[in-house]
Order: C-alpha cells, then sequence, then structure tokens
C-alpha cells in the first residue's frame, strides 16, 4: 500500500485499459432502463443497482432478478436506511440468495429518517454477520469530498466500523483528481487496506440528468444536486466534463499499484448508450480495438 514497502509503477494506460475492459456500471432502476442495458451494455459488465426512499428495496430487487436472468452479473445496492428489522433484512438476502447474487453495495441510504433500526451501513453489516447468507462480497461506500450532511471525522469512523465486513471500498464521486489522490494516501495511512474502486461519472449530459433527478423524486435529487453540485457546474460551462480528463488526473493512483485501486465504478445515470461509446473507443485508443469489438459483439 501507499507509504510502505518498494515503489511499484505500471503503465497508467495498461492499468486504466484493464480497468475499462472490466467496469462496473451503476444502474438507477427506473421503466425502460432494463431494455437500455439489453441493447447497450455486453453482459461481462458488472452493474450494480441503486436503491432508493421513492423506488424502494423492491424495485432494486425486482430489476436485479430480471438483469440476472437475462445474464448479467448484478450487485444489489443494500441501503440500511430502507431495511426494518433482522427479519426485513433476512427475507432480502434469501431474494438475493435465490438470484445466485454473491456480492452487494451496502450503504446508508438517503432516507432522511431510517424506517426501521438501521441507521447507517455499520449497524446493518453488524446484523448481516449474525446471518446465514450467501454473500461473499461486500462493497461500502467511500468519501473523498466532505459529505453533505455528515462530518469528515464522522466519515472517517464510519469507515473504520465498516470495514471489517467489507471486501472492497467504491468511492463516491469527486471531480478533483488531486482530492481522490491524497484521499487514498490517507486513508492507506490510517491502515485502511481494503481494494479501491474509484468512482466516476460516465458520459452524461444535462437534460439527462436533469430527467433523471426529477425521476427519481423532489427530495432525492435536492440531495443528489447538494452532493454533486461541482459537477453541475462543469456541466454548464464551456467544455463541460470528459471522463478521460478526470482518469488523466489519477494518473498518481492508477500507475501505483500500492495505492490499491483495482478498478473503476462508472456512474452512468443510466446514460448507458453513451457511456458504453467512450468506453469502447477510449479502448480502441488504448490499443485494445480487437477485444472492444469482442464485447460489443456480444
Amino acid at each position: 500500500m501507499i507509504g510502505r514497502g518498494m515503489v511499484v509503477k505500471s503503465s497508467k494506460g495498461e492499468r486504466v485499459s484493464a480497468f475499462l475492459r472490466a467496469p462496473r456500471y451503476e444502474v438507477i432502476p427506473l421503466p425502460g432502463v432494463e431494455e437500455d442495458v439489453l441493447s447497450h451494455v455486453p453482459r461481462d459488465i458488472k452493474l450494480t443497482v441503486t436503491s432508493s426512499p421513492t423506488l424502494g428495496v423492491e424495485r432494486t430487487l425486482e430489476f436485479c432478478e430480471g438483469l440476472s436472468e437475462a445474464g448479467y452479473s448484478v450487485v444489489p445496492h443494500l441501503a440500511a436506511r430502507l431495511v426494518v428489522d433482522e427479519v426485513h433484512l433476512a427475507e432480502i438476502l434469501f431474494r438475493v440468495r435465490g438470484m445466485g447474487v454473491k456480492e452487494l453495495f451496502v450503504i446508508a441510504g438517503d432516507a432522511e429518517e431510517p424506517l426501521g433500526k438501521f441507521d447507517g451501513a455499520a449497524s446493518l453489516l453488524r446484523a448481516m454477520w449474525t446471518l446465514d447468507h450467501t454473500i461473499e462480497r461486500i462493497g461500502v461506500s467511500g468519501y473523498p469530498e466532505s459529505h453533505p450532511v455528515i462530518s469528515d471525522e464522522a466519515t472517517i469512523r464510519a469507515m473504520e466500523e465498516k470495514t471489517p465486513y467489507a471486501t472492497h471500498i467504491i468511492s463516491q464521486i469527486c471531480f478533483d483528481a488531486r482530492v481522490t489522490n491524497m484521499w487514498i494516501e490517507a486513508i492507506r495511512s490510517r491502515g485502511v487496506e481494503l481494494p479501491l474502486y474509484i468512482g466516476i461519472p460516465g458520459v452524461v449530459g444535462k437534460q439527462k440528468l436533469m430527467r433523471v433527478s426529477a425521476k427519481i423524486g423532489l427530495g432525492e435529487s435536492a440531495r443528489f444536486l447538494r452532493k454533486n453540485k461541482n459537477w453541475l457546474l462543469k456541466l454548464f460551462v464551456s467544455g463541460g466534463y470528459a471522463p478521460e480528463r478526470l482518469i488523466k488526473g489519477l494518473s498518481p493512483s492508477l500507475s501505483d499499484t500500492r495505492s490499491g485501486v483495482v478498478g473503476f465504478h462508472i456512474y452512468t445515470f443510466n446514460e448507458l448508450a453513451k457511456t458504453e461509446k467512450w468506453r469502447r473507443e477510449t479502448l480502441e485508443r488504448l490499443g485494445e480495438k480487437a477485444d472492444a469489438e469482442h464485447a460489443h459483439a456480444e
């Protein structure tokens, strides 16, 4: 890890190619998105499916069931504040077992008030530890920038509470690559050694973002906009946001294997066609044309 042992360097291009050959696409389970997935996303790309107060846990599970039956590897988001108690949690885990799913992304969730006894990811993870389940991989959130409503001290404490139960970390969106690089250094210096997927937005336009924001509900939209105001500013200024510019800034963490970065978690905001087109074209530019064409054909 960073700050320990021998410096290990590898080509940034090689690492980016590897990460883009096997990314994780985050999707929001809105009506009609299943068809977009089937039309544009190869089946060897892992899909993580969000959970929100407006759409509910049931919608996440139904969406995952449909995509799993279609041949995709799916990762349901499990929002702690939407789980009532251990009985409800056991029911969810039973549903997940029936899909053959072996991985979850456990988050606190955006509900202002918990539906039941779990107020955050750590308390739900502790409850999972006592139950019989078939989950082998558990992702938890990391925050390179300050959380909009939680203090930095609280997010650090929460990570320390979650990591004993987790297998990897997924970072939230941060548009300042320098901040992300420093955050990775900081968590490694605190002894957090879990593998890390860096969260980056895909190719998303202003209009698409506004439509998705409206559909997920006023309260959640306000929270999303508050959490991602820097991105919104980039969308409305000249030049806008481009994934490749962010990736370039992440070079120090991508080229140093001690950083523990193992892949990209791409927040698609359901802009699947554009994001997948960008991924294939980027792989071609990086000399992976044959692999990209094969993946697209599938």
